[in-house]
C-alpha cells in the first residue's frame, strides 16, 4: 500500500503551523516504523482550510484541514473508513464547493505535489508549451499569444501580444524580459502563491517571451518581503539550468536563455515598471517618465519585455493548449481566467480562479463565506490601495476590465479586500492619502505634495473643521493628483478616496 502525506510549505501555511503539522506527521510514522512519504507541497490557495493535510493511498487522495499538529497522530491512526467521521475531513478537494466552481488554468498544478520536483511539472505537462515554441519562428509565438487575448495581469492589463510584437520589431540584437514579481498591493497574494507552488511554470513562461522576442536575458525582481519565495525560485532556477532547460542550447538547440533573480528594493513605487527598472539597474526606484516606452528604450536603454508573474505563467498555458483555448473562456475584451484574492475581514480567505465576466457578488456568495466578524459586508475594495470602495450597488457589476471601468473601479492584480459595517470611511480614504505620501517616489509634484495636503485636509474635515469648504478643497486636489500625476501612484489615489466621498457620504458629514 503505497501512501504519501502532503503538508504545504507555502509562506501562508507555514505562518498557521503547517511545520508543526509536517513535524508532527514525521514523528507519528517514525513511531510506528511506517515508511510512507511526506511531502511539502505548494498550497492550492485555500488559506482559510490551511494547514491542510492531505492524504494519498492508491491513487485515492482526500483533505484534513484546518489541522493542529495535536490532531496528526489521530488522523494517521484512523481506518479509512472512519475518515468521513473526522470533523476536519473535507474529502476530495476537487469535489469540495470551494475548488469545483472554479476554472484553474494558471494554478492548476498549485498544491498538487512538490513544487520542486522537475518530474512532477513534467509529468502534468509542464514544459509543453515551451517545447512548442521551441519549434516555431518568432513571430507565430507572438501570434499565438496575440491571438489568446491575454492582457497584462499586474494591473494596465495592457495587451501582451501588443506589448511582446513591439519588442520583436524593436532594433538591436540585445533585449531582454524582466518579471515584475514586486507584488506590494493590499490583499494580494497570487504571485507569491504561484512561485512558490509552481515555480517552473514562471520560468518557462520566461523562456517563451524570449524566444518571442530574441530576448536572451532575464530578470526575476522578486519582492523583498519574500524570503521564502526567493529560495525556492533560486532552487528552481538552478535544476532548470541543470536539466537544460536554461542556459545555452535549451532543448538541444540553438536557442538560450539566461535567468537572474534580483531581490526588491522594499519600495512599492518598485511595483511600477520604470522604477522597477531602475532599482535592476542599481539606482534608486524613481519613476521614469515616457515615453520612451520600455519596450522600446527599457533596462540598461534596450527593448525590454515588462511583464507581471501571471502573465508569463498564463502564456505558458497559452503556447500549451493553444490561443483558441484560452480565448474560449471570458467575455468581450477580458479573455481567459481571472486570478482574484480575497482577503480582509472574510471567512474563506484564499485564491479563487475563474473565467472573466462573473459578478462581483457572485463571487461573494460562492467563495467568500460571510465577514469574518458575522457583521454585514459594507464596502469592497478591488485593485490594491489604488482601488475603488464598491459600495453594494456595484457588487453586480461583472468581473471584466471595461465593466469595472465603466463602474468607476478597477480589477488590478485582482485583490479583493472586504470591509464590514463597522469600517469609517472617511478614515479609510485618508488611508489611501496617507499610504501614498508613504510610497511615493518623489519625482512629481502633484503625488509628492498633494497626498500629503490630501491627508491634513481629511483630518480636517474628521475633525468636523470646515467641512464643506475642505471637501471642496479635497475635490480640487483629486483633481489635481489625477491630471498631474507622472505614474499611477498619484494618478489613482484619488479613485479610492473619490469613492468613498460618493459612495460613503455620511461618513464625512
Amino acid at each position: 500500500m503505497n501512501t504519501r502525506y502532503l503538508v504545504p510549505r507555502d509562506t501562508t501555511a507555514i505562518a498557521v503551523g503547517a511545520n508543526g503539522v509536517a513535524d508532527a506527521v514525521r514523528t507519528a510514522l517514525a513511531a510506528r516504523g511506517d515508511e510512507a512519504t511526506l511531502v511539502r507541497n505548494g498550497s492550492r490557495g485555500a488559506f482559510w482550510l490551511e494547514p491542510l493535510l492531505e492524504i494519498e493511498r492508491d491513487g485515492q487522495r482526500v483533505g484534513f484541514g484546518p489541522v493542529d499538529a495535536a490532531e496528526v497522530p489521530e488522523i494517521l491512526a484512523m481506518d479509512v473508513a472512519r475518515w468521513p467521521r473526522h470533523s476536519r475531513y473535507l474529502g476530495k478537494l476537487e469535489e469540495h464547493p470551494w475548488f469545483a466552481g472554479q476554472t484553474r488554468l494558471t494554478f492548476a498544478r498549485a498544491g498538487l505535489d512538490d513544487p520542486l520536483c522537475l518530474e512532477s511539472y513534467l509529468a502534468r505537462h509542464g514544459f509543453d508549451g515551451l517545447e512548442h515554441a521551441l519549434h516555431l519562428p518568432p513571430e507565430d509565438i507572438v501570434d499565438e499569444i496575440t491571438r489568446s487575448g491575454l492582457r497584462g495581469r499586474g494591473g494596465a492589463a495592457f495587451p501582451a501580444g501588443i506589448k511582446w510584437q513591439t519588442v520583436l520589431e524593436a532594433p538591436g540584437s540585445e533585449k531582454y524580459i524582466a518579471c515584475n514579481a514586486d507584488e506590494g498591493d493590499s490583499g494580494t497574494f497570487a504571485d507569491r502563491l504561484l512561485m512558490e507552488a509552481d515555480p517552473y511554470q514562471l520560468i518557462e513562461g520566461m523562456i517563451i517571451a524570449g524566444l518571442a522576442v530574441g530576448a536572451q536575458q532575464g530578470y526575476i525582481y522578486l519582492r523583498s518581503e519574500y524570503p521564502h519565495t526567493w529560495e525556492v525560485l533560486h532552487t528552481a532556477i538552478g535544476k532548470a539550468e541543470a536539466a537544460g532547460y536554461l542556459g545555452d542550447n535549451i532543448g538541444e538547440t540553438d536557442h538560450c536563455f539566461h535567468l537572474e533573480l534580483r531581490q526588491g528594493a522594499g519600495a512599492y513605487i518598485c511595483g511600477e515598471e520604470t522604477a522597477m527598472l531602475e532599482s535592476l539597474e542599481g539606482r534608486r526606484g524613481v519613476v521614469r517618465a515616457k515615453p520612451p516606452l520600455p519596450a522600446i528604450q527599457g533596462l540598461f536603454g534596450k527593448p525590454t519585455v515588462v511583464n507581471n508573474v501571471l502573465t508569463l505563467a498564463a502564456a505558458a498555458t497559452v503556447m500549451a493548449d493553444g490561443a483558441e483555448a484560452y480565448a474560449a473562456l471570458g467575455q468581450g475584451r477580458s479573455r481567459g481566467t481571472l486570478t482574484l484574492q480575497l482577503a480582509g475581514n472574510v471567512r474563506q480567505g484564499g485564491l479563487v480562479e475563474i473565467p472573466y465576466g462573473v459578478t462581483l457578488r457572485e463571487v461573494l456568495d460562492c467563495y467568500a463565506g460571510g465577514t469574518r466578524s458575522g457583521r454585514p459586508m459594507r464596502a469592497i475594495q478591488v485593485g490594491g490601495p489604488l482601488g475603488a470602495y464598491l459600495h453594494e450597488s456595484l457588487w453586480d457589476t461583472p468581473l471584466d476590465y471595461e465593466a469595472f471601468a465603466a463602474a468607476g473601479g478597477m480589477l488590478g492584480h485582482g485583490g479583493v479586500v472586504v470591509f464590514d459595517d463597522t469600517v469609517d470611511m472617511a478614515r479609510q480614504a485618508r488611508f489611501a492619502m496617507a499610504f501614498c505620501a508613504e510610497e511615493s517616489c518623489g519625482k512629481c509634484t502633484p503625488c509628492r505634495l498633494g497626498s500629503v495636503r490630501g491627508t491634513e485636509v481629511i483630518d480636517k474635515i474628521i475633525a468636523r473643521d470646515s467641512v464643506a469648504a475642505n471637501l471642496s478643497l479635497l475635490e480640487d486636489l483629486c483633481d489635481t493628483m489625477e491630471m498631474g500625476s507622472l505614474c499611477a501612484m498619484g494618478g489613482m489615489t484619488p479613485q479610492p478616496v473619490r469613492s468613498a466621498l460618493t459612495y460613503f457620504p455620511e461618513d464625512f458629514a
